[in-house]
């Protein structure tokens, strides 16, 4: 065995192992609903291995103290950092949740910071996460201490909510598209808009009335 097959080998070994841990806090919370166990699992995975979804999850267990870790959004936002980074199956949550703490400010140590808000929320928007998408362009219709407003910027990103299916991205669109902020008016543009929002939103009902059948 040469270095290189010895390096794949230690690499696909490490993949396993930390494969393995994510598993058992999934079996340990879905099936035997022991949080505290898997609390110590995550926190572990996350800790000693930066597994990207046990991160992900050990900041949600920080946010609300569950598993008996400390209720912390400091601590939540340092996993979710970790998780955001990863590139791994939740790291665009991760992102999305960091931008929503950044936002709400109370993670921080300065209160809000639109800075750091909207770096995330372009981050997951681009990783096609329509929450973010919507909630950046509500950022920067609003503006805040540190962000100033921008219309076309916040049109950009209310129709690339809507292209994602967020009910409010179009009609948020629609509505600029009708007043003219940050765009020429165009009321054929605000009509198409509205009705996909409309269209989304029958859909959105439609299957909460199959889901309740």
């Amino acid at each position: 065995m040469d270095d290189s097959d010895g390096k794949d080998w230690k690499k696909r070994h490490f993949e396993m192992r930390i494969q393995g841990c994510q598993r058992l806090a999934d079996y340990l919370e879905g099936v035997k609903k022991n949080y505290e166990s898997t609390a110590q699992v995550l926190k572990h995975n996350c800790e000693v291995n930066g597994h990207g979804e046990s991160c992900y999850k050990l900041g949600a267990y920080h946010v609300t103290g569950k598993g008996g870790v400390t209720e912390c959004l400091k601590t939540a936002y340092s996993c979710f950092m970790k998780a955001c980074n990863s590139k791994g199956k939740k790291s665009v949550d991760a992102c999305h949740n960091i931008a929503l703490l950044a936002h709400d400010g109370r993670a921080m140590e300065g209160g809000v910071d639109a800075k750091v808000a909207q770096q995330y929320y372009e981050k997951a928007c681009e990783g096609g996460f329509a929450p973010s998408c919507f909630n950046l362009s509500a950022l920067l219709i609003q503006g805040s201490p540190g962000l100033d407003k921008n219309m076309a910027l916040a049109l950009k990103y209310a129709l690339r909510a809507c292209e994602l299916g967020h009910v409010w991205g179009c009609a948020n669109a629609s509505r600029m598209y009708k007043l003219g902020d940050g765009t020429d008016k165009d009321d054929q543009k605000a009509e198409e808009l509205k009705n996909k929002a409309r269209e989304l939103h029958g859909q959105q009902k439609e299957r909460q009335l199959k889901f309740g059948e």
